[in-house]
């Protein structure tokens, strides 16, 4: 009880999360929810929902209930049930709404890979960071952080609803709710297996966060995989890419995208100073990122993170098994 009392006071104490950017039409029947991102606070993925035959296709269902609560709006909107969930990956920023659309859509199936059971099994990325949690949120006042490892605590403790209902395997032409879409399966490049979308009526690409902006995310990386991954896409004919964080990009950004990846990723395996690493993956996207002396220095900072992250295991994500 008393811990319960404590958590109440810490959510009245915490700031109001601020609501997810108006859903936009990128394409006849194809809408994408950004998130706002909030000080403090982890991030939330785009969600791109389809309006399918069958109901609405919601592709990634956010951290916050600031994103679902958008996603249902949506849904309620346009009075359509949620008939599928859709999850690029694993990682909680694009899935940790799974449950509670569940919850508003029972019948809703999630499509995806089995790459969770990995990180929920025993000494798995997802598990060995909830017993490092728990610890933290013992010895944690500040009232936002403990929010967040809240919604951490609460999304594993409902994890089967990360699992999938619809094992996705392969890459092939598949209906979702009536709807045909090209899906395709990686191995191992974000996480062990992602999931990306190609549209071909729209000619869009929703491709995760095998394209997140402003820097990449390689907690549970194996980067050769990755930018393997980054030329698949770059082969198919999409005019417009969805990334998992980001605003929609044009041919010509995506390639700006995946040739500074690929030149990143050089860069961390030479003998090359992290910080000029850093600089320029920085100068690389600077296109994607705007020209403010502030953002770069912090673009460059986090890929100083990186640089240090990979280096410390030969060039890849210590989760990574990839020879």
């Amino acid at each position: 009880m008393a811990l319960m009392l404590l958590l109440i006071t810490a959510l009245l104490q915490a700031p109001a999360l601020t609501p997810a950017e108006p859903p936009v039409e990128i394409a006849p029947g194809m809408f994408l929810i950004r998130p706002v991102a909030m000080p403090g606070r982890g991030p939330d993925g785009n969600t791109v929902i389809f309006d399918a035959p069958g109901g609405l296709i919601v592709v990634d269902t956010g951290r916050h209930t600031t994103q679902t609560d958008a996603i249902l709006a949506f849904a309620q909107d346009r009075k359509r049930p949620i008939a599928a969930i859709v999850n690029t990956h694993w990682h909680l920023d694009h899935s940790s709404g799974n449950g509670r659309l569940k919850a508003a859509y029972p019948d809703a199936r999630v499509y995806t890979t089995d790459a969770i059971d990995k990180v929920l099994a025993p000494g798995g990325f997802l598990a060995r960071n909830l017993e490092s949690t728990k610890q933290m949120l013992a010895s944690t006042a500040d009232a936002v952080r403990r929010e967040e490892m809240q919604i951490f605590i609460a999304t594993m403790a409902a994890s089967d609803g990360l699992k999938p209902d619809v094992l996705l395997t392969r890459s092939a032409s598949t209906k979702i709710a009536g709807r045909a879409l090209d899906v395709r399966v990686t191995d191992k490049a974000v996480s062990d297996a992602d999931v990306w979308l190609f549209d071909a009526p729209s000619k869009v690409a929703v491709i995760g966060d095998l394209v997140t902006v402003p820097v990449p995310y390689f907690e549970t990386a194996c980067p050769d995989r990755w930018k393997a991954s980054l030329d698949e896409v770059w082969a198919t004919p999409f005019e417009t890419a969805i990334p998992g964080h980001g605003r929609p990009m044009t041919r010509v950004q995506f390639d700006v995208y995946r040739q500074s990846f690929g030149a990143f990723v050089s860069c961390v395996r030479s003998d090359t100073a992290p910080a000029q690493c850093a600089a320029g993956w920085a100068d690389g996207v600077r296109t994607l990122i705007g020209d403010d002396p502030g953002r770069q220095k912090a673009v460059a900072a986090n890929a100083v993170y990186y640089v240090g992250y990979l280096r410390s295991n030969g060039g890849k994500a210590p989760d990574c098994t990839a020879q």
